[in-house]
């Protein structure tokens, strides 16, 4: 494994976003708007949270659910296509270069879009009136959630051979932790054996931790520790697929 290597990789996925910046600025604001006026504005108006505002409670929910949903597609979709449909996929495989530096450079650079459309819903949430705290903490947990749905996406996009098969597994996978982590209500009043299926999922540790850091708690170890564990055991999981794909 090279920083070399892994730089020219991610340096590759920037070039690509900056000529489109302002662009991928734009679309990330249309469906943040949409919850901050229906659930902040609208449904949430008066109503009160762990002592706060509603609005204050979804914020990093979404942050989270966001960080999900563009770290993942910014590496599986371009990277599913580029293997199934363009065969641009092969001029990695002929490179001198490693499969654990592309698959490192890919999930950064997966994660620089997820952490960068974050930082556009902080701005917008701002302007709506939420009132969040961004520490070292919170970017941690915001930034371990971007990297392992990024490398989340890159298992995806190198084991699934269909367009539409892609598109079942965000239907699958992510669209129910997209709306039952923990990201728009609490999970306490959910049925017992609901609930241990939903504190199993990495979304659910993201919502909390950020919820909390969000308020000027305390780093929760539990859902620390089980962040850094998804994203150690997804990035070693691309590495090996990565791997078998060369082979």
């Amino acid at each position: 494994m090279s920083f070399y290597d892994i730089h020219t990789v991610f340096w590759r996925d920037w070039l690509v976003l900056d000529r489109r910046l302002g662009k991928f600025i734009l679309s990330r604001m249309v469906t943040p708007i949409l919850y901050l006026v229906a659930f902040g504005w609208g449904l949430g108006r008066g109503i009160q949270m762990n002592g706060g505002s509603y609005l204050d409670f979804i914020v990093p929910g979404i942050m989270a659910m966001n960080a999900m949903n563009i770290s993942f597609n910014s590496v599986a979709s371009p990277l599913n296509m580029a293997r199934l449909y363009h065969k641009t996929f092969e001029e990695y495989l002929i490179a001198p270069i490693g499969p654990a530096s592309f698959v490192i450079g890919k999930i950064l650079a997966g994660a620089m879009r997820g952490m960068l459309s974050c930082a556009v819903i902080f701005l917008l949430a701002h302007f709506f009136g939420a009132s969040i705290n961004i520490s070292l903490g919170f970017l941690l947990v915001l930034g371990l959630t971007s990297l392992l749905f990024g490398a989340m996406g890159l298992i995806a996009a190198m084991l699934i051979n269909s367009h539409e098969d892609m598109a079942n597994f965000s239907t699958y996978f992510l669209l129910p932790m997209s709306f039952l982590c923990a990201t728009f209500f609490s999970v306490d009043t959910l049925p017992s054996a609901v609930r241990w299926v939903i504190e199993v999922l990495p979304l659910t540790h993201a919502t909390y931790a950020l919820r909390m850091l969000g308020t000027g708690g305390e780093v929760p170890g539990l859902s620390l520790a089980v962040l850094a564990g998804y994203t150690i055991a997804l990035i070693g999981a691309g590495i090996w697929t990565m791997m078998h794909v060369r082979d």
